[in-house]
This record gives structure tokens, sequence and C-alpha cells, in this order.
């Protein structure tokens, strides 16, 4: 039995091609950093003030891995870096602080944005509290 090709003919193109967007250079004076800071990693997000993403840091794309992605200081150069790079695309300079999770890295982050010349004009607690929360595992029979 012969093999039959399903291909198309070979001229075709596709009739549009792909084309990267030239970014768009935004002058946004005042932000929001969201501080996330977990167990495990801290991640910082730098947003203007409707909400939309500028720039955004982990500790594990700074640099760190492992265990040490943990600590206040991966969390302190992870802002360092996020919010060096917002003032060089967007000219940031005065942002509210929202800082979510237990994690180690939240003091040190917020101290680092006060040492790259940032003005901070509210520090905001956002990690949640559970309204009862889970069920606890039961009682230990020793």
């Amino acid at each position: 039995m012969p093999k039959t090709s399903t291909s198309k003919a070979s001229g075709s193109k596709p009739t549009t091609a792909a084309r990267a967007r030239k970014k768009v250079k935004r002058t946004v004076t005042t932000g929001i950093v969201h501080i996330f800071a977990s167990f495990n990693n801290t991640i910082v997000t730098v947003t203007d003030s409707q909400g939309n993403t500028i720039t955004w840091q982990t500790a594990g794309a700074v640099g760190f891995k492992g265990a040490r992605k943990s600590t206040p200081y991966a969390a302190q150069m992870t802002a360092k870096k996020a919010i060096v790079e917002a003032i060089a695309l967007c000219g940031l300079k005065s942002v509210d602080v929202e800082v979510c999770g237990p994690g180690p890295g939240r003091e040190s982050a917020v101290r680092a944005l006060g040492t790259e010349g940032i003005v901070v004009l509210r520090i905001t607690d956002r990690t949640g509290v559970p309204h009862n929360g889970c069920r606890p595992s039961k009682e230990r029979r020793v």
C-alpha cells in the first residue's frame, strides 16, 4: 500500500506573523509594593495604584536556592532588586507597602525599601486570619 501525504501545499505561508510589541515607558510616581513572605520563599511585586504589575522578583530568581531562599537576607535582596528595577522602568518615588504571610523576610524586605531612597507612605498587614480555621488533628493516645 503506498504512503499518502496529508500535509498542505508546500508554498503556503502563515498569514499573521507573531510580532513582539515595543514596551511603552510609563511614568508612575506612586505605587504599591506587595510582599508575600512564606516560610519557603519571598515574593515582591511592585504595582501602580490600580494594581497593574510593573515588576516582580522572588528570592529564587535573585539567586538564592534551597533553604537560603527563606532567610531575611534573601528577602532584603529581593526587595532591593525589585525596587531598583521599578525606579529604572517608571521613575517610582513613593510606595504603599502591603505585607502578607508569616515568613522570616517580612521586616527586612520593608527595611530594604527605605534604604533605596523610596518614601514609604503606609505599611499594611494583609496576612489572612482564619475564622475558626481547619479541623484540628485527633488527640494523640500514648
